[in-house]
């Protein structure tokens, strides 16, 4: 279980508590066991906000972790399979994608990820060592608070897709 730091007003603490226990997989006692949640209902929690709640943003960035690595590990078998994505397709799609600017809030280093876009570029036309779908879920950008940076969300739901065009559906 995650301690957050408290605030005057963040989220309510019993809300936040309970989402956690259920991402754990931990029953309320003498309620039956529930299935395992999903990203989705992880993405679909709203909190009310309280005072002395949880610090927003580590809640946020807490849940959002939650969220990558059940997207990422989540079974395959039940996804529709969809067509094997062209290769030329793939490349004018990662260089033409475009991500919502921050200037006074914390988001990705836009450096780290134009660098990393390029370097699946040059993999995907071969003349550099080719960026597989792990390596994709596996990227990590520096944040920057007050410098040029992109929406995290939006590069995270990016990379998402990008990691499953790369592995084929």
């Amino acid at each position: 279980m995650s301690r957050f730091p408290v605030v005057l007003r963040g989220y309510d603490r019993a809300q936040v508590d309970a989402v956690l226990d259920r991402i754990a997989g931990v029953a309320a006692p003498g309620s039956p066991q529930t299935e395992p949640v999903t990203a989705d209902e992880i993405r679909a929690s709203r909190f009310d906000v309280a005072t002395r709640g949880y610090d927003r943003r580590a809640v946020d960035e807490v849940l959002h972790e939650h969220i990558r690595r059940l997207a990422a590990s989540g079974p395959r078998s039940g996804r529709p399979k969809r067509p094997q994505v062209r290769q030329g397709w793939l490349i004018d799609w990662v260089q033409n994608a475009q991500f919502t600017g921050v200037r006074m809030r914390p988001g990705y280093d836009v450096r780290d990820v134009d660098a990393f876009l390029a370097r699946v570029v040059a993999g995907l036309r071969g003349v550099a060592p080719p960026v597989s779908a792990a390596d994709v879920r596996e990227c990590v950008f520096r944040t920057v608070k007050f410098g040029p940076g992109y929406t995290e969300r939006e590069v995270d739901a990016f990379l998402v897709q990008l990691a499953s065009a790369l592995d084929g559906g």
